[in-house]
């Protein structure tokens, strides 16, 4: 019996847990939302023709479900889909 090119197997194990997401760690700068938390994530980057490392620092929000998140406290952000306009991360710690 020959196999139709367009036919895709079908897979059989569904899991929710993606394993390539980003893991990012940064300060907590703003929790003044409700469930959210403002989170800047520091990195440093090689200027291409002047070989000079650049502060780079981009705040992100994430879920925080219960509120636990302290301004000044160091967290662990986890992506994930879309939760809002703006919201693509959640809290891990």
């Amino acid at each position: 019996m020959r196999k139709n090119k367009y036919y895709k197997k079908p897979t059989t194990i569904m899991t929710t847990e993606t394993t390539n997401s980003k893991i990012l760690k940064g300060v907590v700068t703003s929790n003044k939302m409700e469930k959210t938390a403002v989170v800047s994530v520091t990195r440093f980057v090689k200027h291409p023709k002047y070989k000079k490392f650049l502060k780079i620092t981009k705040k992100f929000k994430a879920h925080d479900e219960d509120n636990a998140a302290v301004v000044g406290a160091s967290v662990s952000i986890k992506e994930v889909r879309p939760l809002s306009k703006d919201k693509r991360f959640t809290i891990v710690k």
